[in-house]
């Protein structure tokens, strides 16, 4: 397992947009020093809750609860994979702070996960004081607080900034294709919303999971101190380890279809889509599909099309902004008979 590499950027020639641009995951230090937040988390996890108490709205915001002998792994509850083993709550940010200030010295105590709150939604003026450099003010953060959990490796269809205010985490990371060795569970009933890794991340169980020893090989990790920033690029998976009492993250999703501009299409949709579609299909003719798919959708070389002439309209060439909406209220006619009763 390799370390994900570590920039400074406060280094002479440091180019933001070039590092995303080469779709690498790196961990910044030095890009959020401005923020009043980290200052005040450096003094300890008391002075944070007092900065941010003034900042909360009040909103509930979503919350894992998880006993403690789950060792705070968020996913099952049993072998079917059919429950989880949390319960959901909802609570005010300060409610959850002030809680884990509460039982910070307590080893059996609850393990506890606001997850993914909109800034916006709870923390309304947060971003004004503490803005994120190098994203465009519309790009709207999230804010997760918790104590010692973990999320199995899962994606996300956006690039992400994560950045560490509070306590310290743990992100192993592993390249897209290494979704064939991460043994992923029901694409139906995912705890975490996204599909998740189905390996015990704390101890895995080579016998049953082999092949996660080849994603390993393929992995990068980092552990996060308070005012550190993890780049992570799109549709990398990532499992996720919060290792001390008091944590608290912020995270901003850009592009794809979870960032702030999520009216893209997303191509998970796509995924799903051909799972319904494909079924039943032999292994014959799933094998010709494939080769359309590669031709029509995965090798859109301009030398594959060529024979078109260069002012006549061909969606497999260019998809227009007018294309898309004929071709989604299409499929949507088309999805809709496929449904009982419509």
């Amino acid at each position: 397992m390799q370390q994900i590499a570590r920039i400074n950027t406060k280094a002479p020639g440091f180019d933001f947009d070039a590092l995303i641009a080469q779709g690498q995951p790196a961990v910044l230090t030095g890009w959020v020093e401005h923020w009043p937040a980290l200052q005040a988390s450096r003094q300890g996890p008391a002075a944070l809750t007092q900065y941010l108490h003034p900042l909360d709205n009040n909103n509930e915001m979503d919350t894992l609860l998880l006993a403690a002998d789950t060792q705070g792994k968020v996913g099952y509850a049993g072998a079917d994979l059919q429950q989880f083993n949390f319960e959901r709550r909802r609570y005010p940010v300060w409610a959850v702070l002030k809680q884990l200030l509460r039982q910070m010295q307590q080893p059996d105590a609850v393990r506890i996960a606001l997850q993914s709150a909109r800034l916006d939604s709870c923390l309304p003026d947060f971003s004004r004081h503490n803005p994120m450099p190098g994203l465009s003010p519309d790009v709207v953060g999230r804010v997760w607080i918790g104590n010692q959990t973990i999320v199995p490796a899962h994606f996300d269809h956006s690039n992400n900034l994560a950045c560490v205010l509070s306590g310290r985490r743990t992100f192993t990371l592993f390249p897209p294709e290494q979704a064939v060795n991460l043994y992923i569970g029901p694409l139906q009933s995912a705890p975490t919303g996204a599909p998740v890794s189905l390996v015990d991340i704390l101890s895995p169980d080579f016998q049953r999971f082999p092949r996660y020893a080849k994603a390993l090989e393929a992995a990068q990790q980092a552990t996060l101190e308070p005012g550190d920033v993890l780049f992570l690029p799109a549709l990398w998976w990532h499992q996720v380890q919060a290792t001390t009492a008091f944590n608290l993250l912020v995270n901003y999703w850009w592009g794809g279809s979870v960032g702030s501009d999520a009216n893209a299409v997303s191509p998970y949709n796509a995924l799903l889509h051909a799972l319904v579609a494909l079924n039943g299909c032999s292994n014959t003719e799933r094998s010709q599909w494939q080769a359309l798919f590669n031709y029509f959708v995965f090798h859109e070389d301009a030398g594959n099309f060529a024979h078109i002439p260069a002012n006549t309209p061909a969606i497999q060439r260019e998809v227009n902004s007018k294309d898309q909406q004929a071709i989604c209220t299409w499929l949507l006619q088309e999805l809709t008979k496929q449904v009982p009763g419509h």
